[in-house]
């Protein structure tokens, strides 16, 4: 199965756990995504360098700058880039907030490979989930 779409493909993964970023990063790099992995909302911010990114896949709990603070910041600056929140620790509350600000999906970890895939596929396609 091939999903990835040319420049469109291109995802950033961003999670302060390395195990985790590898796992989603294997996953997406074997249906065609290209794959961008950063290990903090700051590192995303600083070494992006412009790349035009169709999809994030984002840690809500991390050191320094958290999920949420990224997704408002993002929208702030007027980067829409459809966002997936990963979380080991999401609350309904948290969940709320990333939805109410335009996220495609709150997913828990460990994650579902299909609920991933789908979440992706969504984003991709300008939907919500």
């Amino acid at each position: 199965m091939d999903l990835g779409k040319g420049d469109a493909s291109l995802i950033a993964v961003v999670d302060d756990d390395e195990s985790v970023r590898m796992a989603v990063a294997s996953l997406l790099r074997s249906v065609g995504f290209v794959v961008l992995l950063f290990a903090s909302a700051e590192e995303f911010l600083r070494e992006k360098n412009g790349q035009p990114i169709a999809c994030l896949i984002l840690d809500l709990r991390m050191p320094g700058m958290d999920g949420l603070q990224l997704q408002r910041h993002l929208r702030a600056g007027g980067v829409l880039v459809p966002i997936i929140f990963l979380t080991a620790h999401g609350d309904d509350r948290a969940r709320a907030q990333a939805l109410a600000r335009g996220a495609t999906a709150f997913l828990p970890k460990p994650f579902d490979v299909d609920l991933l895939l789908d979440a992706v596929t969504t984003a991709l396609n300008g939907g919500r989930s």
